[in-house]
């Protein structure tokens, strides 16, 4: 059950937000522009194109942290890492170290469709752009502040959950104070503006097909209807628990569920709920330890759970069974976790400066040919006693 294939790289920011970098995206908009200024040059000076170029497919991660204000001397910034499938490893340095000065990134959202990177700081939240760098042959991916000013969203205090619906048109914002903000992308018009959402707004999500929002506080989620803005649900903890982290399960099929990861006095268990009734359906204890950092798969077969101790535990959501384990997989508490658009991987992140890239075995074929290989060794056992015997010759 424990698994050893992973890769752990240090790059010396604390960091408290992960995300899959959507390089298809950011590849063909950054190729439009500059085809539109090569367009230009080769009005005045035509050269060769380079369209036929074979380029080998990237990925990335981008994670944000930092030692916040002060002068501990640990830098606030925006990292991305390159991600080889082949070695199983993220690159030893950053593609990309943007640092923010004194203002912390405490909380990011990465549009799926290749607009940026929003960050939330102490007072208000900024948006980064990805650009063309050039001073590496091979990751040419870079990373700068953005001059579209999200004027909603300044001098709004500071904000602990951020996200985008799967499409990347809305953008959904809660505030420490507990305020709710549902706002339309790119235009940044106002859908929802809910003051005292909750105490604090602690996690937010998107279902799958972009009708709901759910939102988070310790004791009390509640499900908004994006369209017309109202409360359809509210969803109440136990006596003993206490409501961390929310997120619809990623497929768009007839049974999507939504899953609560909650504190109890006993570790960290999972909350599965109807989504059509919105009647709890099970409540699964998953680990001993209290939950930091959760996350469901692309495709709603896997639920990410990291701890306060630095361990991580992959779930399947069929069965609601441990599929993989990786104690002490960092040295402090985890505090993100993002698979990959595929869902064959996922990258945590953690207080300790680390991130740490695991591949997700699938036990469904390696099960079965363990039980075939059982199978077997029970036939051979079988027909020597029967031998033995002499039943058969």
């Amino acid at each position: 059950m424990t698994d050893t294939s992973s890769d752990l790289q240090k790059y010396g920011v604390p960091f408290y937000g992960a995300g899959w970098v959507p390089y298809n995206h950011i590849k063909s908009k950054l190729a439009s522009q500059e085809k539109i200024e090569e367009d230009k040059k080769e009005e005045k000076d035509p050269t060769p194109s380079n369209d036929d170029e074979i380029t080998t497919p990237l990925n990335y991660v981008v994670l944000a942290g930092g030692g916040g204000e002060g002068r501990s001397g640990i830098p606030n910034a925006i990292v991305v890492s390159h991600v080889n499938f082949t070695s199983n490893s993220l690159s030893d340095q950053p593609v990309v170290k943007h640092e923010t000065g004194s203002d912390l990134p405490y909380r990011m959202t990465v549009h799926p469709h290749g607009d940026g990177i929003i960050c939330a700081f102490q007072q208000s939240c900024r948006l980064f752009e990805w650009k063309e760098s050039e001073g590496n042959e091979v990751h040419k991916l870079g990373v700068k502040v953005s001059e579209k000013v999200l004027i909603q969203l300044e001098d709004v205090g500071q904000q602990l959950a951020l996200t985008f619906n799967s499409e990347g048109s809305v953008l959904a914002v809660g505030g420490e104070d507990g305020s709710l903000r549902v706002l339309k992308w790119p235009s940044m018009k106002i859908v929802l503006n809910e003051a005292q959402a909750h105490s604090s707004v602690k996690n937010l999500d998107f279902s799958c097909d972009g009708k709901f929002l759910v939102s988070l506080g310790s004791g009390l989620c509640r499900i908004w209807d994006v369209t017309s803005s109202k409360v359809v649900a509210s969803l109440a903890k136990g006596n003993d628990e206490v409501f961390a982290f929310c997120r619809f399960s990623q497929i768009n099929d007839k049974n999507p569920h939504l899953y609560i990861a909650a504190v109890t006095d006993y570790g960290g268990s999972i909350l599965t709920y109807n989504t059509t009734t919105w009647k709890r359906i099970r409540t699964s204890r998953v680990v001993r330890e209290a939950i930091s950092a959760f996350n469901v798969s692309s495709d709603g077969k896997f639920l990410a759970v990291g701890t306060v101790g630095g361990d991580l535990f992959i779930i399947n959501s069929a069965n609601m069974r441990i599929q993989m384990m990786v104690k002490k997989a960092h040295l402090g508490l985890v505090t993100a976790l993002t698979f990959s658009p595929d869902s064959r991987a996922l990258v945590s992140a953690s207080l300790d400066s680390s991130a740490r890239l695991t591949l997700i075995k699938d036990k469904t074929s390696s099960g079965g040919m363990t039980w075939m290989i059982i199978l077997m060794v029970l036939l051979a056992i079988a027909v020597y006693f029967m031998k033995e015997k002499g039943i058969i010759p």
